[in-house]
């Protein structure tokens, strides 16, 4: 049984190390892995607005496993199999789910065992921060399994989708040895990234901060992490940086000095869910709003992107600004989304 540290950097240019992976942290991905990914994906976009699609995986059959709800990640994996010609099978694990054996008690290991038996690989989303990699790894499943969020741990397909989005909307570079990258490389100096809210409960940006930080950019990394004293950043996310010499840490609590030459605003919403407190929620809630003032002092070319749903951290008002590119960020989910299952099921 392998470990995710034995696994660390195992997923390269070369298509044959996603063949049959599994697919639970951004630490697997090295940044010739991210290149090859990223150039399927820009072809997946191509693909898709050129054909909408085509059946290089016809026949094959996904399990969506959530036992949380998910709208974006679990329809754009959804939509990515099907826009490759294969289809899926749908199990929702949740409180008002009725189609899993987890209500008999089974366990996740023999559920996801089982739904193997029928499918090709698995995407999983667990409220239990590691359940995802303890299937993966050390479950007994011999199909591939893709963590889709593990409480607040990782959500490594959201990683990328927004690395991606980040790479496409400004041209950032990789430094990629061995090879040029191909991206247009339009960016110079430093990229400064200010993560805001909730970067506690936030696994989005915990798994962005780690991937950004290790994935050999051209450039200098500066991660501003903006967020109520309750909210901050776990420790463990910033010792894993710490370890990256190009990517330097600062820490704010004023979002107008956080985006000053800021590239790029990514905001969370506070988690009601992850509170077992009413009333801590309510003292945090509302603490940031992205509204039309703020993006009148911010940085004409800095882009804001959003994991989604929002509450009320973006006013609507922002929407039709064009730095604002959640939307565009969401549809690059299918295409990263595609990517993935074509490298992972072996048909780039």
């Amino acid at each position: 049984m392998a470990t995710l540290t034995e696994l660390t950097d195992q997923l390269t240019s070369d298509p044959a190390s996603w063949e049959g992976s599994p697919l639970i942290s951004v630490s697997q991905i090295s940044t010739s892995g991210l290149q090859l990914l990223f150039q399927t994906a820009q072809s997946m976009r191509s693909l898709v607005r050129s054909q909408g699609g085509d059946e290089r995986l016809k026949r094959r059959v996904l399990a969506s496993v959530f036992y949380e709800a998910s709208t974006r990640t679990s329809c754009s994996f959804q939509a990515a199999m099907m826009r490759l010609g294969g289809t899926f099978i749908h199990v929702d694990g949740g409180k008002g789910g009725n189609t899993s054996a987890s209500k008999k008690g089974e366990s996740l290991e023999d559920t996801i065992k089982c739904l193997e038996c029928y499918t090709d690989a698995t995407v999983l989303r667990h409220p239990t921060t590691g359940s995802v990699q303890k299937v993966a790894l050390g479950g007994g499943t011999v199909k591939p399994v893709i963590n889709a969020g593990d409480g607040v741990g990782e959500h490594p397909t959201q990683a990328l989708l927004d690395f991606f989005t980040i790479w496409d909307e400004l041209g950032i570079s990789l430094d990629v040895s061995g090879g040029e990258d191909v991206g247009e490389g339009k960016h110079e100096g430093p990229l400064v990234v200010v993560l805001l809210g909730d970067l506690k409960h936030g696994r989005t940006v915990h798994s962005l901060a780690k991937l950004l930080a290790r994935s050999s950019l051209k450039h200098e990394l500066v991660l501003r992490y903006c967020s109520p004293k309750a909210l901050e950043m776990p420790e463990h996310v910033k010792d894993y940086v710490k370890d990256f010499p190009n990517a330097k840490q600062e820490l704010y609590t004023d979002m107008i000095d956080a985006v000053k030459g800021a590239h790029v605003l990514y905001v969370t919403r506070v988690q009601r869910e992850r509170f077992e407190n009413p009333d801590d929620y309510n003292a945090v809630k509302g603490a940031y709003v992205v509204d039309k003032s703020l993006m009148d002092v911010a940085p004409s070319k800095m882009i804001v992107m959003h994991p989604l749903p929002r509450v009320d951290e973006i006013s609507t008002e922002v929407d039709s600004d064009d730095r604002a590119c959640y939307f565009r960020q969401m549809e690059n989910g299918m295409f990263v989304r595609m990517a993935i299952l074509a490298l992972i099921l072996g048909a780039p």
